[in-house]
């Protein structure tokens, strides 16, 4: 799952969406396109045809490359649920716009898992101070549960001592 917990103080959860393709694999993906897209312009070379079809493959590539890019600056998400002193802060980075905080004693905040109704099966909240945020929505369902497990014995911990 990716996410992290620091056990020293403050407790810190770090949860990032997960990578399938990293960036080594881009690079690899980007250059077969290339090599693949080449490929029917071998019997061509050498004549006027190639350089009709030339731009059209090229375009093909920065296409890729385009979107290959936008999925990784869309995928710029990053959660930090911090407990320092009495204060739990959850801080939601978005790929674009404003840094969202929520702050709550943590005394007061329950982890709640929605298994129907949410925007996503499984979806995670914290609710307290009078209000119910959302955590690790990014994540898959499978991760959510985990993130849900863990998020309800850390608050046990916490207000157990």
């Amino acid at each position: 799952m990716p996410h992290l917990w620091t056990k020293s103080k403050p407790i810190v959860l770090t949860l990032w969406p997960h990578r399938s393709l990293p960036r080594r694999g881009f690079a690899a993906m980007i250059l077969m396109a290339f090599g693949l897209g080449t490929v029917p312009l071998y019997g061509l070379i050498g004549t006027v045809l190639l350089w009709g079809i030339l731009p059209f493959v090229l375009l093909m590539v920065a296409a890729l490359w385009w979107g290959l890019e936008r999925s990784y600056k869309d995928g710029e998400i990053l959660e930090e649920l911090r407990l320092q002193d009495d204060t739990l802060t959850l801080s939601h980075r978005p790929a674009r716009g404003q840094t969202r905080t929520w702050d709550c004693n943590p005394y007061w905040a329950r982890a709640e898992m929605h298994v129907t109704g949410g925007p996503v099966p499984h979806y995670v909240t914290l609710s307290g101070n009078g209000r119910r945020v959302e955590i690790g929505s990014f994540l898959s369902e499978d991760e959510r549960k985990v993130l849900y497990t863990e998020l309800h014995e850390f608050l046990r911990d916490v207000n157990a001592q």
